[in-house]
């Protein structure tokens, strides 16, 4: 039995074939498809790039400049569009997508209202009230940063961190950035900085993406982390036309993990330059206080209240001097009486004294005891006297005693 064989297609051939069916195809040929925007793009060429999808699938969609030019309103990730246009394959690829002619506004797609309803339930509780914003250090002693360890956002953030200030400890707790069980991880991991104080700072975000991708950052307990935590929080999630519930509840938002570093810590030359402009200004106000203290120590110098206190002080130093030369005068004379009445008084004494007797002829006795002989009631013949006279001393007998008395 003769078989038919199966022609070998090469790639380029296959996407080719492929993409003639679905042009041939006429209910692909003019369709329209309901779904709600994802990832929407705005190419610098004009071109619009996004996804349509619904609660269990997604497809690719492109809308050309010629054809975006004429929408009249801007497509927005999580709106609900009806699309007018055809199916076919972009061959180079292999993607089945759909090339849009039109596109009519639908209504916000329901993760879009799942996000607008939390918004309005958090921003009624104060979640976002600006006074609950704590301020991010100038230069923080260590930078925390919660997000994937695989992703992109985590090697820009490290290294514009390491480029401004090389020095900079950076403390990461690695997370899933979207997917089931996501956001529980990224509110522990907040949670667990704060417990174990491991920064003075947190970076919280990853990088861009659709809304169902960044949707781990919309969920409450997320929210919740970023409110109770302790330490300032930078979010910064997706590409700066992104918001996130994230973005609302953080101190900071940053448009991108990027701008988040940047946010984060100061160039260490700016420091620096900053600490020699802040010394400068203080030398420069330290010289303008000496030179203020100068001149209004010349004005109160020239002033008549200074010359009034100059001449008080003058006057009470010269009537010091004379109190000081009065009184010495005082003293001089006081020392001078007093020398005048001790030397009178020392002459008295002089001639009161026992030498001053004797040389006037007079003699003091003493019996043989040495004692002064004051009356001949004391005496009896025969004792031993001495006689003391002013020339010297000469002993005697008693022969006979005769009282007045």
């Amino acid at each position: 039995m003769e078989q038919t064989l199966t022609p070998v297609f090469s790639v380029s051939e296959l996407n080719e074939y492929v993409a003639t069916l679905l042009t041939a195809d006429p209910n692909l040929c003019d369709i329209r498809v309901s779904g709600e925007i994802s990832g929407f793009k705005r190419h610098t060429s004009g071109h619009l790039y996004f996804s349509l999808k619904d609660e269990n699938a997604l497809v690719h969609c492109v809308m050309f400049r010629q054809q975006a030019m004429r929408l009249n309103f801007n497509p927005q990730d999580g709106m609900r569009v009806m699309l007018m246009g055809r199916a076919s394959l972009y061959e180079k690829d292999g993607t089945f997508q759909l090339y849009a002619n039109y596109l009519k506004k639908g209504g916000e797609g329901e993760l879009f209202a799942r996000f607008l309803a939390l918004k309005a339930e958090l921003e009624q509780k104060g979640y976002f009230a600006q006074e609950r914003k704590r301020p991010i250090p100038f230069l923080p002693g260590r930078v925390g940063v919660v997000t994937s360890e695989t992703g992109a956002a985590v090697q820009d953030i490290v290294n514009i961190i390491r480029r401004r200030f090389p020095r900079m400890p950076i403390v990461l707790a690695p997370v899933r950035v979207q997917g089931q069980g996501a956001s529980n991880e990224i509110a522990r991991a907040i949670a667990l900085m704060n417990e174990a104080n491991a920064a003075d700072v947190l970076i919280v975000g990853r990088g861009g993406g659709s809304m169902e991708e960044l949707w781990a950052f919309n969920e409450p307990e997320v929210a919740e982390a970023i409110v109770q935590s302790r330490i300032p929080i930078i979010s910064a999630v997706g590409h700066e036309t992104d918001f996130t519930i994230a973005d609302f509840a953080a101190d900071l938002r940053a448009p991108t993990p990027s701008a988040a570093a940047e946010l984060c810590v100061p160039e260490m030359q700016a420091c620096y330059d900053a600490a020699d402009s802040l010394a400068e200004r203080m030398r420069r106000a330290l010289r303008a206080s000496l030179e203020r203290m100068r001149s209004n120590v010349k004005l109160f110098a020239s002033s008549s209240a200074f010359r009034l206190l100059e001449r008080k002080v003058q006057t009470e130093r010269q009537t010091l001097d004379l109190t000081r030369e009065s009184a010495l005068r005082a003293a001089k004379e006081r020392i001078k009486c007093e020398r005048t009445t001790l030397g009178t008084l020392q002459a008295k004494l002089t001639a009161l004294g026992p030498s001053a007797v004797l040389e006037r002829g007079y003699a003091i006795l003493a019996d043989s005891a040495g004692k002064t002989v004051t009356g001949v009631s004391t005496l009896k013949p025969k004792d031993s006297i001495a006689i003391t006279m002013r020339d010297g001393t000469a002993e005697a007998s008693i022969e006979r005693v005769e009282s007045k008395a």
